[in-house]
């Protein structure tokens, strides 16, 4: 069966070698006579996935050795509640840049006896550029920001300096798509289904020193306790680890995070190109804060956006449809997203102009 064009944001494309390799072990794991699904979590065949997978994962960011690589489940969204449940003392800063900061923020405000101030916000310009973040004072826990939007588009390619306050970042959508210096987070999490591999399992890399500051957490949000287990207090989603395991090695075989981002990066200006130089399709992303891996663009008029989507749909591109809340269009380029597709998408575009213009020409003659 021939593949289409998959822009979808999560759960996302993932290169055909590793689908293939998943389709060889599902029946027989290294000639285990199980399927990897079968896998005790406690057998050596399972830890050796498990332990090549952080080790993979800490080459390819360089992770510090001072940094816990936890490997959970939730998603992300767990994670809303989880980091100021362990990390959050007395008072947090939020940074609300679109919809997932701002389920961030109503989860830590959940939390009894936390203080959690907006900091920054450009939710009164629609989130279409990234605000100006000041400097906080030591009285904070952390500052936490999401460096990627998948629903507005927008991203901080360039970490915003935060002083001696513990940054916090929700990488989920461009994690191993662009290059950060681990050490300049005291945590960092992602949910896996944009970059890393199947939905089921989520990344947290975390600064030891901030690990077991609170006492007497539920034992699942507590990552003393995740981190003492080694991510093994309950099940761990084995076939998400696996997963995400050859995902990693395709990763540093093609060359590391710098190589994918010099790669995504020349995606993306293929098609924000085709955008910018259109009569028809525009941003509506501030040029300045525009992300690498999720793209919205719109024309201005639902119903051509309909009849877009749906010619493209009849090509073989896929869930081109933009978030309800921004309407038009999106193209999630993550890792795996093949340039072909980038560019059979930009001569649709052009294509669809043309014959839009040709139509309004004939009508106003």
């Amino acid at each position: 069966m021939e593949r289409v064009y998959n822009f979808s944001a999560g759960p996302a494309i993932m290169p055909v070698s590793v689908l293939k390799t998943i389709q060889k072990d599902l029946l027989s794991y290294q000639g285990s006579g199980m399927s990897v699904m079968e896998l005790s979590h406690r057998s050596s065949l399972f830890q050796s996935i498990m332990n090549d997978a952080e080790s993979l994962l800490r080459e390819l960011m360089t992770i510090p050795s001072n940094y816990k690589v936890l490997f959970l489940q939730g998603g992300a969204s767990l994670q809303f509640i989880m980091l100021p449940m362990n990390l959050g003392k007395t008072k947090v800063a939020y940074v609300n840049t679109g919809s997932w900061s701002e389920k961030a923020i109503e989860e830590a405000q959940k939390v009894d006896g936390l203080t959690v101030e907006v900091i920054a916000s450009s939710k009164e310009n629609n989130f279409i550029e990234n605000p100006e973040i000041p400097l906080v004072s030591k009285e904070y826990d952390y500052v936490h920001i999401t460096t990627n939007n998948t629903i507005e588009g927008t991203a901080f390619l360039n970490i915003p300096a935060n002083g001696e306050v513990s940054l916090v970042a929700d990488m989920s959508s461009n994690i191993l798509s662009s290059s950060y210096e681990v050490s300049d987070f005291g945590l960092i999490y992602a949910g896996a289904q944009k970059n890393i591999g199947p939905a089921g399992m989520t990344v947290v890399i975390v600064r030891e020193d901030l690990i077991g500051l609170k006492e007497n957490l539920p034992a699942m949000l507590d990552y003393k306790i995740q981190a003492d287990s080694g991510s093994m207090y309950n099940t761990p989603p084995t076939f998400a680890i696996y997963a995400a395991k050859l995902m990693f090695e395709w990763l540093k075989e093609l060359g590391g995070v710098a190589e994918i981002e010099k790669i995504n990066r020349e995606k993306a200006a293929m098609l924000y190109a085709a955008i910018d130089s259109s009569t028809l399709f525009y941003s509506p992303v501030s040029k300045n804060s525009r992300s690498l891996t999720n793209i919205p663009f719109v024309t201005g008029n639902a119903e051509l956006d309909k009849l877009f989507i749906k010619q493209a749909e009849s090509q073989g591109m896929i869930n081109l449809k933009g978030h309800r809340s921004v309407g038009g269009m999106r193209a999630s380029l993550y890792n795996a997203f093949p340039k072909e597709g980038v560019n059979k998408l930009v001569a649709l575009m052009k294509e669809f102009e043309t014959k839009v213009e040709g139509k309004e020409q004939h009508v106003r003659h």
